[in-house]
């Protein structure tokens, strides 16, 4: 698979919705997660991240604007024990649950499907981080309709063994823009990674549309010891 610019995949893209990355420092000695929401509507712009224990959750930045909290209030980084789960959705809380009482990350997510918003059926995008000892591997899912039609679920999972140094994967929950949204296809980009944090985080933040970007967070988990640096970026200030 090509290596490609995720600069250049996040600048010629105005909407590709929620996106996560997930990879190794070129050092090969940190592990890193991102994760970002953008927003078309008043409601979905009006969000902001916040820390919430080891996690991170949304929160309404203007609550007296909010609408509907269903699909936009959710926690989108869980940590449990020696894993880090990152979602598009409340299906966080399903695959924490689901492994916790000894289920796989695919296994967690039978019970999930994609968003009843029609006639987006916006995907739902997840990523699974494990550091033990010092190794670390991880799984992405995208659970998505079959071509616009929700009688019909498709779900892929891809796992990637003692990855790279250097190496990430970018899945995101849209192709493009459009009316409606049409769902991201194929595996997820192969794209670098940075060993320096702010870099990182500030190259996704600004790559991403000016009109539609609403919050990043970037995580860097250091493989020997497990303790990680966080980085959250809001529009709403």
């Amino acid at each position: 698979m090509k290596r490609l610019s995720l600069e250049q995949e996040l600048k010629s893209n105005a909407y590709p919705g929620r996106g996560i990355i997930i990879g190794k420092t070129a050092d090969g000695l940190k592990a890193v997660a991102a994760y970002f929401i953008m927003g078309r509507s008043e409601n979905s712009r009006n969000r902001v991240f916040v820390e919430d224990g080891e996690g991170i959750r949304t929160q309404a930045y203007d609550p007296a604007k909010l609408t509907d909290p269903s699909l936009i209030i959710y926690a989108p980084v869980r940590v449990l024990g020696n894993k880090t789960i990152v979602t598009n959705g409340d299906q966080t809380d399903t695959i924490y649950e689901g492994m916790d009482h000894q289920l796989t990350f695919e296994q967690s997510l039978r019970s999930r499907e994609f968003e009843p918003d029609a006639p987006n059926y916006t995907p739902r995008i997840s990523g699974i981080m494990h550091i033990e000892n010092g190794s670390y591997n991880y799984a992405m899912s995208i659970l998505k309709s079959n071509e616009g039609d929700p009688s019909s679920c498709r779900r892929y999972t891809f796992a990637y063994e003692n990855p790279k140094a250097g190496e990430g994967h970018f899945i995101h929950t849209y192709q493009c823009d459009g009316n409606p949204l049409p769902s991201f296809e194929g595996e997820p980009k192969l794209v670098s990674v940075s060993d320096d944090i702010d870099a990182f985080a500030d190259m996704i933040w600004n790559s991403l549309n000016e009109d539609n970007k609403v919050s990043l967070f970037v995580r860097y988990i250091t493989l020997s010891d497990g303790t990680y640096e966080t980085r959250i970026i809001n529009k709403n200030k």
